[in-house]
């Protein structure tokens, strides 16, 4: 990021807004891919430090579902999406029906494997296009990888280009919640959102926001 830009709450607040719109689109697809009604939310979006985004995601040694992708086209940079291994569980649960399914016990099954990968096509998916219809930029992900591992061997993959640059971190908060039955637990996860240096100022500029 440079030096002469600071993200402020108002920066933070637009890209909650882009948040929640993607978070609809999503919703919709994950009813289709569930075959029952879920609402999704973005409750917050905010800006923190690496030693924080460890903490929220349970931990450097917390073992963790993560979907991992690259951001390439007018705007680049790396974003993970990460679930406690009790929500990934669930959500591959609800998907295949199959109660027993734990990353807790590998080796992980194919289908289990793919429906964590479906999920993270469909959140990045719908969350990088309503920043794209936003900003009219050119903005597309790599094909997401799975990991289920300690938290901290996750993410320093995707912090050793930026953190030569930045030592901040946009979180966006996400729940997916089961319309039908609002006293099932949400499924909460993160978006950590790692733009490189000089698509910070692009993604703002286009917003007319900068």
């Amino acid at each position: 990021m440079s030096p002469d830009f600071q993200i402020t709450d108002f920066h933070l607040d637009v890209l909650k807004e882009i948040g929640n719109i993607g978070a609809a689109h999503a919703a919709t697809s994950l009813s289709q891919l569930l075959n029952r009604k879920v609402d999704m939310y973005v409750p917050s979006v905010k800006l923190v430090t690496f030693d924080e985004m460890f903490e929220l995601a349970g931990g450097a040694e917390e073992h963790v579902a993560s979907i991992f992708l690259r951001i390439q086209g007018d705007v680049t940079g790396s974003m993970f999406f990460m679930l406690s291994i009790e929500s990934a569980n669930h959500f591959i649960q609800l998907l295949t029906g199959d109660e027993a399914f734990d990353f807790h016990q590998p080796p992980v099954s194919e289908i289990g494997a793919s429906s964590m990968q479906e999920l993270g096509n469909i959140l990045s998916g719908s969350y990088l296009s309503a920043l794209s219809d936003f900003t009219s930029l050119n903005i597309q992900p790599t094909v997401p990888s799975l990991g289920v591992d300690m938290v901290g061997a996750i993410i320093s993959y995707g912090l050793i280009e930026i953190s030569q640059y930045s030592d901040e971190v946009i979180v966006i908060d996400t729940e997916i919640r089961e319309n039908d039955n609002p006293d099932t637990k949400a499924i909460k996860g993160n978006f950590f959102l790692l733009p490189d240096p000089d698509s910070y100022m692009t993604i703002f500029r286009s917003l007319g926001v900068l």
